[in-house]
């Protein structure tokens, strides 16, 4: 739960910045947004979110 919650706020924050840095205008923020909220709807959300989360596991184990 804690790892979607950042990445909502993280992804969020990239896409507040790219449509500030005008390399993503407001449409294409709002299509991204959909894609994103139908996509989560789909068969294909439970495999996106153990590959998200087995990622974050990995980034999660290195020792710098």
């Amino acid at each position: 739960m804690a790892i979607s919650i950042s990445a909502v706020v993280l992804l969020g924050i990239l896409v507040f910045v790219f449509v500030g840095k005008s390399g993503l205008n407001a449409a294409h923020a709002i299509v991204c947004s959909l894609f994103g909220f139908f996509l989560a709807s789909t068969s294909m959300a439970p495999s996106i979110s153990r590959f998200v989360n087995g990622v974050a596991d990995m980034i999660g184990q290195i020792r710098f």
